[in-house]
Parts: C-alpha cells; structure tokens; sequence
C-alpha cells in the first residue's frame, strides 16, 4: 500500500458517490485520513466511510449543506477538531443545473453560485486556519469552463470559471506559507448523473481525443498526486482529466 499520504488528514466536499467519493477512497489508500461531506444520502456516506476505515484509516462523514457558509465552516472545524489536524482540503461538492439562458430563474443562479462558488471559497478561508507548511487544497472544476459545446451551460460554465480566478489568486497568497492550490477539470465521468452508456455518451465521445468516458478513479488519480508529496512544486495550476475534450 502506497503511504505517499501517511499521517495527513484530507476533508473531501460532496464525497458520498461520485468523484467525490473516488477521491476520498483514493486519498485513503494513499494512506491519509478522510472526511467527508454530505447533503442527503447518509447511507452512500457511510458506505465511503466503510471503503476508507477497510484501506485501515479513519473516516468520519459531517452531514453539510454547501450552500450554508456556516455549515461549511462548521465542517472544516469539526474535522480538524476530530482528527486532529487539516493537510488536504478538496472542494469536489457542486450543483450541475442546466437549461436556457431566458428560463434560468434567480434562484437556480443563486443556488449555483452558493455551492460551486462561495462554497470553496469559504471552506478554504476555513481550512488555512488549520492548515501547516505542506498543505493542499485541490478545487473540482470542470471542462466546460474552457470548453461549453453544448446550450444551456451557462450558468454552471460561469461558476467553474470563476474557481480558475479563485485557485491562481490562492496559489499566489498562500505560496508563501508552502500550501498549493490547484484545479482539476474533470471531463466527460462515468458517474451515476452521467453515464458512459447514457442517450448522449456516444456525442460526447466524439468530442474527446480518446473516444471515451474517464473513470472516476482516473481524476481521484490527478487529485492524488497533486495533495501527495510529487505535486509539492505545483501550484495555481489547471489539470484537465478529460480524454482531450478541450484540445
């Protein structure tokens, strides 16, 4: 078992399924423990937890709802206060709400904003509080945010782009204290919400280089790396996991 991560303690955001919760499996086998949040789904959450406590490290899972700042803040504290410390935060909880420009409503802006936007913002305000020398903090972003082939991306376009301004500006302000701060742009994934068998997969296939779906377990891979010792002289960086869809 790889223990590139052994001693650290990771918080992944949105981590009940998913990449969220890849990443937070992946963390675990790399030998930190994990936290991680979750809105709805106690038992996916648990199942994660399970996942990492077999890896034979400690897991807690902190019911939180991203759009809540105070609930973000409150998760990041408890974990530090729980397991003792913060290395590795990893912003991954995010609100996919999609239609045209003229029928998007002020709430479904406001919501999208709250959690892909104000959510990372505040959990690494929380985070850094907690963090030593050689801390990580690694953003979820998307490949739309370079790339929006399709209508009715806007809104969620928006708010994984302004994570680009956020990740440069934090790789910048906290290089001094040796945290980095990085973005993964996840392709077309296999989840559950987005299917490599879907109705669309085979268009969205035709967009990659590679002609293919990635597994969750190929972004938890990049996310790995950078919150790992090898990813120490990366920071403010964007890392696309998404087969060439934006080459």
């Amino acid at each position: 078992m790889n223990n590139a991560l052994d001693g650290k303690v990771a918080l992944v955001t949105g981590g009940a399924r998913g990449i969220g919760a890849a990443v937070a499996v992946r963390l675990a086998q790399e030998g930190a423990d994990v936290a991680l949040t979750f809105q709805h789904n106690q038992q996916r959450a648990d199942d994660v937890v399970e996942q990492i406590k077999m890896a034979g490290r400690r897991a807690i899972a902190v019911r939180a709802d991203s759009a809540d700042p105070g609930a973000v803040t409150a998760a990041v504290d408890r974990v530090a206060g729980e397991l003792g410390r913060l290395d590795i935060l990893v912003n991954n909880a995010g609100v996919f709400l999609l239609g045209p420009l003229e029928q998007l409503s002020l709430q479904e802006f406001e919501q999208t904003v709250a959690v892909n936007i104000r959510a990372p913002f505040v959990a690494s305000q929380a985070a850094v509080r907690h963090m030593r020398a050689g801390g990580r903090i690694v953003n979820i972003g998307s490949n739309v945010a370079e790339r929006a082939v399709f209508p009715g991306f806007s809104l969620y376009a928006m708010s994984k782009t302004a994570l680009i301004g956020l990740t440069k500006a934090l790789g910048r302000e906290l290089g001094p204290r040796a945290i980095t701060v990085n973005l993964v742009n996840p392709g077309p994934t296999d989840t559950e919400l987005n299917p490599a068998d879907g109705p669309n997969a085979d268009t969205v296939n035709g967009f990659t280089a590679l002609g293919h779906y990635a597994a969750p377990a190929d972004v938890a891979a990049a996310v790995a790396f950078l919150a790992g010792p090898d990813g120490r002289y990366v920071t403010g960086a964007t890392v696309n996991v998404d087969g060439g869809f934006t080459i």
